[in-house]
């Protein structure tokens, strides 16, 4: 006599794309006992995640009703994660600056440890600021290779594979599409817009907390401490999918870092990179069906915002399988 249980049916799945969404995805989807491939022409460290500077960071300008969903999913995972020396994540104090007095209510209700800056940690220029504490500082190739790890202990499968359509993937149950930039092609999503992100990475100078200026006149800064260096940022550009790091783009991202950390002007130049955000209007998280018994799931348009939303789109991808999926009958 059978009976059907509450349990989800386990299912193949094949991930496109492995960069911090489709490996946060991979993982998510292992723990929930699927079977899990990442199919990828690149993976770390040649994704366009490898460049990010990255911090779990709320960013107004790509905020909707599901990121203040996604956010605090991230930042429980992140928090736990800080706790393994091998991560990547270590938890930081962090100021971000303002040249005009700002309304504090929304990072009052997200960030972690958030308080007002007193008028003596402003440079000058600045009006106002606010403070946070036990903010995620992840540095990308340190993370990457430790979502790769849990990815394999997981019993994870990685395929070298350029995917050039997501109908070639045909012995699946579930497609996740993970693709970041790649999915302009591979969803015909017309919507999808490269944003250029170019850094400069200088040595650690004796840096524990990062400093963010998003409302720059000359653009974006911020200077992100890692273990063995600082990350300098940074732009965003558009529509401009030039890969070749710039020489008077890294000069202005200098200049305007030393704005807010003086140390900044003097500190050995390590390198320069360049990395293509997968700009969208908004995030694409969505299941839909384009046959019979096959279930797609896009996760993908996550802008400059990849890594602080990685685990709550996971943690979304995840349901909507589970609510697609018959029960397992036992």
């Amino acid at each position: 006599m059978s009976h059907v249980s509450d349990t989800p049916r386990r299912a193949s799945v094949v991930v496109v794309g492995a960069g911090v969404s489709g490996l946060t995805c991979g993982v998510r989807l292992l723990e929930e006992g699927h079977d899990v491939q990442i199919w990828a022409r690149e993976r770390t460290p040649n994704t366009t995640s490898d460049v990010a500077a990255a911090t779990w960071y709320p960013l107004r300008g790509e905020r909707d009703e599901r990121t203040e969903t996604w956010l605090p999913v991230s930042l429980s995972r992140f928090t736990a994660l800080a706790a393994s020396p091998d991560s990547g994540v270590v938890l930081r104090e962090g100021i971000e600056l303002f040249r005009r007095p700002t309304d504090d209510t929304w990072w009052r209700d997200v960030l972690p440890g958030f308080r007002r800056a007193r008028a003596d940690e402003l440079p000058g220029g600045f009006a106002d600021g606010f403070v946070a504490q036990g903010i995620p500082v992840i540095e990308m190739p340190l993370y990457l290779q430790w979502l790769t790890r849990r990815f394999e202990s997981l019993g994870g499968r990685s395929v070298m594979r350029t995917v050039t359509t997501l109908d070639e993937i045909e012995t699946a149950d579930v497609v996740v599409n993970c693709a970041g930039l790649g999915a302009r092609a591979l969803a015909g999503d017309a919507s999808m817009v490269a944003v250029r992100g170019q850094v400069v990475r200088v040595e650690q100078f004796g840096l524990d907390r990062y400093i963010l200026d998003e409302q720059s006149p000359d653009g974006i800064a911020y200077v992100y401490p890692r273990s063995n260096d600082v990350v300098l940022g940074g732009t965003r550009e558009p529509r401009n999918e030039r890969i070749e790091p710039d020489p008077e783009t890294a000069r202005e991202i200098v200049g305007r870092c030393a704005v807010l950390e003086p140390r900044v002007a003097s500190a050995r130049i390590l390198s320069h990179a360049v990395g293509l955000r997968p700009g969208r209007p908004t995030v694409r998280l969505e299941a839909e069906r384009p046959g019979p018994g096959r279930l797609l799931v896009h996760d993908y348009g996550h802008g400059g915002s990849g890594v602080t939303l990685s685990w709550g789109c996971a943690e979304d991808v995840a349901a909507l399988i589970r609510a697609e999926q018959p029960a397992a009958a036992g």
